[in-house]
């Protein structure tokens, strides 16, 4: 929510933030924050959106809600699209780390690392249910696009 705070007056965008936390709370919120023009979900990392996220993708869709997710668990389950890092990518580099510490270096002594592959993917089927265009522009960026 932090790099979200910061940016968004830059870019001329409102942000709303949305609790998580239960299930009816949820839905009251995303039905609301949905009556607002021009709105769009961005669905952060936090334990509570994964747990809940068929609930989450339900309510964005019966809103008619644009949403973007972290993981691409997410478009799997039938979000609209998600952008974030490669969880595989970062799995294998999790290995490595194993593989030094086995070999006798301190955890401490490990730099800690940011994420160095994102991914894009896009759910037509949810673009077309809430009625929305991807751009062809968009489309050409995406890693995967499911039809």
């Amino acid at each position: 929510m932090g790099a979200l705070s910061a940016v968004a007056p830059l870019l001329g965008v409102e942000l709303t933030p949305v609790g998580l936390s239960e299930p009816d709370e949820i839905e009251r919120a995303i039905t609301t924050f949905a009556r607002q023009p021009n709105g769009g979900l961005v669905v952060t990392t936090a334990a509570a959106a994964q747990i809940h996220r068929k609930l989450i993708i339900s309510q964005a869709e019966k809103n008619r809600l644009p949403a973007i997710y972290p993981y691409r668990m997410f478009v799997r389950s039938g979000g609209l699209m998600a952008y974030g890092p490669d969880v595989s990518e970062e799995y294998r580099r999790a290995a490595s780390y194993v593989d030094r510490i086995l070999k006798g270096e301190k955890p401490g002594d490990l730099p800690v690392e940011a994420p160095t592959k994102y991914l894009l993917e896009i759910n037509l089927n949810a673009a077309k249910t809430i009625g929305l265009t991807v751009s062809p522009s968009v489309l050409v960026r995406a890693d995967e696009v499911i039809e």
